[in-house]
This record gives C-alpha cells, structure tokens and sequence, in this order.
C-alpha cells in the first residue's frame, strides 16, 4: 500500500493552511499514494500553548466543513484520508478526533484521542475530553487502520489492542516538539525516545506504523515562553520496526512510501509474540499501581 505522508508547518491563515494540505495530498496521489495522512490538529496553529476559552471557536462538527472538504478531495484524488480535528460534539464538550475519510468522500470511521496530557505549553486537558471510541481499527478500502492521536503512542496497551482486533497498520497524527530552553543533549534523546517507543510498537506487534508530525517554531500567544519547536521527522516503518521513510526534523515535507501489509503474516511466523502472551498473568495491568 503507497502511503503519503504530509509534514507542514502552519501559519495562523486556517485557509491558507487546508488549501495547502488539500494540494499536497493532490501531490501524494499523483505519486500513486492510497492512503494519506495529516498530521495532528493540521488546520490551525498548535492552540493548546494556552489555555482560553476563545480557543473553542476553532471547533466544529463531525461530519461539518472540514471533513466535507478533505471529503471532496478525498474523492478527486481517489485516496482514503486520515484527519486530525477539534470535533465539537455538543455545547462544552469537545474531543481530538481522528476521521478517517473513505476515497468516495464519505466518513468511514472516527478515533478520538483517549490519553490527554496536561504540561507546560500542552495545555489539552483544559480543551479536549478524553476519548469514549476505545482502541478499535477503522474498516477502509485499503485495510483496518489502527488510528490513535500523539499522547496515545507512548502507550503500548493501546497499539497492542488495536493489534488484537486485527489492525493492519498503526497510524499516529502527532504534534511534539521541543522547549526552546532544552539543551541540544535533551532536545536528541526526547526525538529518539519518541521514534523508539513507536519502533517498539511496531515490533512488539509485527506491524506497520507510520507517524505524522508538525514542523516548525510555532510562538506562545502568551510570550511566557519561547514556544514550540516541532520536530518533524514523520517516518513509517516495518513490521519489524525497520525504517521505510523518515523526513526532516526543520522543514516541510511529503513523501509517498510503499508498505508491504502483507509483511506482517511472516513476521508474526518468525516472532510469534501473540502466540506467546501470558493472558492469565496480566491482570494487574488494569490497576493504576500495584503495592507490595
């Protein structure tokens, strides 16, 4: 499966941002891309910098203007889509979702992001309520997408259950970056945890995984900071974690890589690992902490 990846830095022109993402993705399908994935929250800048309630004006419905956009480009370029909204599912309750969008430009699926982080400049706790979707792969035309937003790959129970109900490939929109005050030392191992735990995933699981994230020095509202520096490097990988694509850490990017879902069949063969799992053991891992 040729799968596009879009990495771009946005500017505070909404418009002029989906208007770009909306060629590129054209871009991808004239590379032969069947799939396309955007990165997190790709309509606006990175808005949780700050906590204001002006912010939720950003918000909008599922199915509403966005997906009816993408949906339409979706269906021009004949590709299936991986989104990345503010959904507003009623008065004060708002959520990160993932929609995936059919290549006939229907919505095929919605993911909304269940771990929530809350740290300096990630304010997502004040705007997003934790997902109620559960860890269940989309059906599309071109597999069972395992679809879960940034915060969520850190977590193995969660790519570990997509895989257990038959996920073909784990897909992360993402946006990370870097405190402009950490040391370059600090700044390489945060971007090389981040690749190896999602690596990990991948192995862990015998399946794909590809990760989209944001470019660029986004500022704080607030100047209370120096903002965002976020470090790109979008990337896909086997089933055995091996690197298919990785771009830059500082610069807008598209690639189109090709994916051997098929892959994942003799992987599984030669690393049983699903074979092997002591289900009768595991029960503590649904306990926040266990005490001696």
């Amino acid at each position: 499966m040729k799968t596009g990846l879009i990495q771009q830095q946005n500017t505070p022109d909404a418009e002029n941002n989906i208007a770009r993402l909306c060629e590129k993705i054209r871009e991808c399908a004239r590379s032969g891309a069947e799939l396309v994935v955007l990165q997190e929250l790709h309509n606006t800048l990175y808005f949780c910098q700050i906590e204001n309630t002006s912010m939720f004006d950003l918000a909008e419905t599922i199915p509403g203007r966005s997906t009816e956009i993408f949906g339409k480009t979706a269906r021009e370029a004949g590709v299936v889509l991986v989104l990345s909204l503010f959904e507003k599912r009623a008065a004060g309750l708002y959520h990160n979702t993932a929609t995936v969008i059919e290549r006939d430009g229907t919505i095929a699926g919605r993911y909304r992001k269940m771990h929530i982080p809350d740290d300096p400049a990630y304010y997502e706790k004040f705007y997003f309520t934790p997902g109620d979707t559960g860890f269940r792969p989309i059906a599309t035309s071109v597999g069972k997408l395992g679809v879960m937003v940034c915060w969520d790959q850190w977590y193995p129970e969660a790519a570990r259950l997509m895989a257990l109900q038959g996920a073909d490939i784990l897909i992360y929109p993402t946006a990370i970056g870097w405190d402009a005050g950490d040391t370059p030392d600090e700044k390489q191992r945060q971007r090389d945890a981040w690749l190896t735990v999602q690596r990990g995933h991948a192995i862990a699981n015998g399946l794909p995984l590809v990760a989209v994230n944001r470019t660029g020095l986004e500022p704080d509202p607030s100047s209370q900071t120096a903002g965002i520096e976020f470090w790109g490097s979008s990337f896909a990988v086997g089933a055995q974690g091996e690197m298919l694509c990785e771009l830059p850490a500082d610069s807008e990017a598209v690639a189109t890589v090709d994916i051997d879902l098929t892959r994942s069949e003799q992987v599984r063969r030669w690393w049983p690992f699903l074979r092997d799992r002591r289900i009768d053991a595991f029960d503590g891992l649904t306990q926040r902490f266990i005490s001696e």
